[in-house]
């Protein structure tokens, strides 16, 4: 394959990494600049410039994108991903990865496990976010720190106030984010490739401090992760949109505590830490990927007037239970079952054959005034207040 590497940092370690294992293998390899793209759209097919130059053609394309420049490496990404080159690491999980905020809101709703966490606004409601997620000691987290910057630790409740506030005034957001006191200054680095953990670390804070990050002195040893912590590490890569990242991990008395997704995760401390070939597998991963480029499913689907995705819930649709997909009349009204979810399991694809349960969640492509009166009511977080009776006030 022809694959581009997009780094402004040629000599890092992870970009030469990446780029030996691929000419290793025998593909053709260059590192572009993320920053010397132009995006063309003025021809009929969207297309990119590079360095004034038309770009040629690529099977496929591996985002090592900074911090400091996601919303235009996103874009460049993003482009790619409508010329139909391969990605790994899509610009909307890159995007959504970025800003830990966001992740969190995303992995909230998957039943991943994570330290309990608020955001707020004004001061006035500092307090009792700090309350919600278990008192002090709080952990602060700027929504765009990273290797370990921007986060502190706050032993009481009056000084978290007061760095929040601070934080606040200088136009900063921050997330409150409970202490995990169990975990000791210890993290889990995982390194997921497709649907597997291909390596990980566990990271160890030095002295008095609470980060494990290596670039704030931690140390590193490789570890052997129990299937709890792998399906965590896979799952949240997953669920982002990511199929190439790091995934941080606090060990919690109940289990896993997802803390970040990295969508451009380093090699070289885990390579170090665990002698794997990681740089290796991400370039076979992408190899055998390279022929089924991204596709915005919602994106092409919603181009069919009246057709469009909803999820149907099949406890909401009492009919459903205990038929196959088959005999459930689904295809009958035009309406085909793209994944089925239960539980924590995915199916994809599923067979005529399979038997709906209660809580089956079904995402169906079809017709949607078909799936209007299938697709549940929004849950209601709180009932509604009952009205008094007339009589209840009195004149007097």
């Amino acid at each position: 394959m022809k694959l581009a590497i997009l780094s402004r940092a040629p000599h890092a370690y992870s970009t030469q990494r990446l780029r030996t294992a691929a000419a290793e293998r025998g593909h053709t390899v260059k590192v572009l600049n993320t920053l010397r793209f132009a995006i063309d759209l003025t021809g009929e097919q969207p297309d990119l410039q590079y360095r004034g130059k038309l770009l040629s053609d690529y099977d496929a394309v591996l985002p090592r994108i900074g911090n400091s420049i996601t919303y235009y490496g996103t874009a460049v990404v993003r482009q790619f991903e409508q010329m139909d080159v391969y990605t790994p690491n899509t610009a909307n999980g890159i995007t959504n990865s970025r800003d830990k905020l966001r992740a969190n809101q995303i992995l909230s709703r998957h039943d991943i496990g994570m330290p309990a966490t608020t955001f707020v606004n004004s001061r006035a409601d500092v307090r009792g976010a700090i309350e919600r997620v278990g008192g002090a000691p709080v952990v602060i987290k700027l929504l765009e720190g990273t290797q370990g910057i921007g986060v502190i630790l706050a032993p009481e409740a009056k000084v978290a106030e007061s760095i929040v506030e601070t934080l606040h005034s200088t136009k900063q957001n921050v997330l409150i984010q409970r202490f995990i006191a169990e975990s000791r200054g210890k993290d889990i680095r995982a390194l997921v490739v497709g649907d597997r953990v291909v390596a990980a670390m566990r990271r160890s804070a030095s002295g008095d401090e609470f980060r494990s990050n290596v670039h704030r002195g931690g140390t590193v040893e490789q570890v052997t992760l129990t299937p709890e912590y792998e399906e965590a590490a896979v799952r949240s890569a997953q669920i982002m949109g990511l199929r190439i990242a790091g995934v941080d991990m606090l060990e919690g008395n109940d289990g896993p505590l997802v803390m970040e997704v990295n969508s451009s995760p380093g090699l070289e401390g885990i390579e170090r830490a665990t002698g794997l070939d990681v740089a290796g597998a991400v370039i076979d991963y992408i190899a055998n990927q390279v022929a089924f480029p991204e596709i915005d499913v919602r994106q092409r689907l919603s181009v069919s007037t009246g057709y469009g995705v909803a999820e149907l819930l099949v406890h909401t649709n009492a009919d459903l239970v205990g038929k196959t997909i088959k005999d459930s009349g689904l295809w009958d009204r035009d309406i085909t079952v793209l994944t089925l979810h239960r539980g924590t399991a995915v199916i994809p694809n599923p067979r005529s054959g399979v038997v709906l349960e209660p809580g089956d969640r079904l995402l169906c492509f079809g017709k949607l005034e078909e799936m209007r009166s299938m697709v549940p009511d929004r849950r209601r977080r709180r009932t509604k207040l009952r009205k008094l009776p007339k009589d209840a006030l009195s004149d007097s």
